[in-house]
C-alpha cells in the first residue's frame, strides 16, 4: 500500500481522517458512490471540501494511486469529483487508479477556485521590515512569560 507522503492525515480540530496507518488485515474497503444529501452537517461538507482541496493540491488531473487514502472519505466523493482512472477498475484494490473531475470539483465546490480564498493575505512590505527586527531573545515564553 502507497502511503502518500505529505498529504493531511485528518481536518484539523476534528475526526475526520483523510488517511489510514495500515492496510486493513481484514481486507480492503470497497470504495462505493455514497449520496450527498443537502442536510449534511457543515462539519461534514468541509471535511468533504477540504479532502478535495488535498487531492487537487497534490495531484491535480493526474491519476492517482490509491494507497493510504481513507475509503471511507474517497466514498463521499467517489463517482461525482473522483473517477476511475483505469479500466477495468477494481474498488477493493489499494493500486487502484483514481482522478479528479476538475470540471465537476469546480461545479460541486467553486469556492476551492475562487481568486482571494480567506486564507490569502497581502504581502506588504512595511510589515516584513517589521519582523526583520524580531528578536529571539525578545519572544514572550510559555504563557507569556519573558
Amino acid at each position: 500500500m502507497l502511503k502518500h507522503r505529505g498529504f493531511p492525515g485528518r481536518l484539523t480540530g476534528t475526526d475526520f481522517q483523510f488517511t489510514i496507518r495500515r492496510a486493513n488485515p481484514r481486507g480492503v474497503t470497497k470504495l462505493i458512490r455514497r449520496e450527498r444529501y443537502r442536510d449534511r452537517a457543515a462539519l461534514d461538507r468541509r471535511a468533504d471540501e477540504a479532502f478535495l482541496a488535498a487531492l487537487i493540491e497534490h495531484f491535480g488531473e493526474e491519476p492517482f494511486e490509491r494507497g493510504n487514502l481513507d475509503a471511507g472519505r474517497l466514498s463521499w466523493l467517489f463517482g461525482r469529483e473522483v473517477l476511475p482512472a483505469e479500466e477495468p477498475f477494481d474498488p477493493e484494490s489499494y493500486d487502484a487508479l483514481l482522478r479528479v473531475d476538475l470540471a465537476r470539483a469546480q461545479a460541486s465546490f467553486p469556492q476551492l477556485f475562487e481568486a482571494g480564498d480567506a486564507g490569502d493575505w497581502d504581502d506588504d512590505e512595511d510589515d516584513d521590515a517589521a519582523d526583520d527586527d524580531w528578536d529571539d531573545a525578545d519572544a514572550p515564553g510559555p504563557r507569556g512569560r519573558r
